[in-house]
């Protein structure tokens, strides 16, 4: 998909908007899984989420090669939506964003910020994109998908951050969405010769990675009922899932409420505020503790962009 020059070169665009984000350790939450803990705070960009970094590089490789693109569309749950607007407002490319209805109010009103068009359709994200891709067919706007080589070569950039950072590590846990984040751990670790066993998680509630990471082969779910909104995937993408399949050691599920208690364990533990798809890798590590014992752990906090109303529910009361 690409190598380490271009990696590299992906990481000095990300920079120019997004600092390297932190990759710390901490004693509360090693006490908790009674073993060394590496957090790799994604939540902690421009956006609030990991996202960020592939819409820089896609939007950068767009305008390069394409700059007389009249704008951009896509569909998201949300962090796809932000990265996409807060690339596209840097590079003066309007963008239209579709959402599903009953969509985070939060993230809706922070991509409208950074200045997309907000559009809601239908009832979940694979209804929301296949609408923006009718739109795209008649209004000459530029497509962008959920998974393509250019977003997993931005997101990769944090994993290049995490890896340089912590070698050493045993086992890495990412949340699995669409599966650009996971890819790009993936490609980082194997372009750095480190043996890291990278672990997948997925939602209970939308299974269709760990389904087809089971079954061998692309397996589709007809909900994504999760309240971890950033991992309610009922599609998987076929390219994501060769890599994942190959490069994986296995995919992990968690339930909401799972996910609830991870939240709770980062605001208690760490003072940092996570949503439902950035607390996943903890629940996992958590469901997994009794086989991480003297191991060196990462967790992927892929974002912190959780709505008011669900943080109420799931930290305060």
């Amino acid at each position: 998909m690409f190598d380490l020059t271009e990696l590299e070169r992906a990481h000095a665009i990300v920079g120019q908007a997004v600092p390297a984000t932190p990759a710390r350790g901490w004693p509360l939450l090693a006490e908790r899984l009674g073993t060394q803990v590496i957090v790799k705070h994604e939540n902690h960009t421009p956006i609030g989420a990991f996202k960020v970094r592939g819409g820089l590089v896609y939007l950068e490789r767009l305008k390069r090669e394409r700059p007389n693109t009249p704008g951009i569309i896509s569909a998201t749950r949300g962090n796809h939506g932000q990265s996409l607007a807060f690339a596209a407002n840097r590079h003066g490319v309007p963008a239209v964003i579709y959402v599903p209805r009953g969509n985070s109010v939060e993230k809706n009103r922070a991509m409208k910020a950074f200045g997309a068009e907000l559009v809601e359709h239908g009832e979940d994200f694979q209804a929301a994109a296949e609408e923006a891709q009718r739109r795209a067919q008649f209004t000459g706007l530029h497509m962008v998908p959920s998974f393509h080589p250019d977003l997993v070569l931005g997101v990769a950039t944090y994993a290049l951050e995490l890896f340089r950072t912590a070698p050493d590590l045993d086992v890495l846990y990412v949340p699995i969405g669409q599966g650009s984040g996971i890819s790009g751990c993936i490609m980082a670790r194997d372009l750095l010769g480190l043996k890291t066993e990278i672990v997948g998680v997925q939602s209970t509630e939308a299974p269709s990675y760990a389904l087809s990471f089971a079954a061998g082969k692309v397996v589709t779910t007809k909900t994504s009922n999760t309240l971890a909104d950033g991992m309610a995937t009922r599609i998987p993408d076929a390219d994501a899932f060769a890599l994942i399949r190959k490069g994986a050691a296995r995919i992990v599920q968690v339930s909401d409420d799972e996910v609830a208690a991870a939240i709770r364990a980062y605001w208690t533990d760490t003072h940092n505020l996570a949503e439902g798809a950035g607390a996943a890798a903890l629940a996992a590590a958590l469901q997994e503790k009794t086989k991480l014992s003297g191991k060196r752990v990462g967790l992927v906090l892929s974002g912190g962009n959780i709505d008011f109303d669900l943080f109420k529910q799931w930290v305060v009361a």
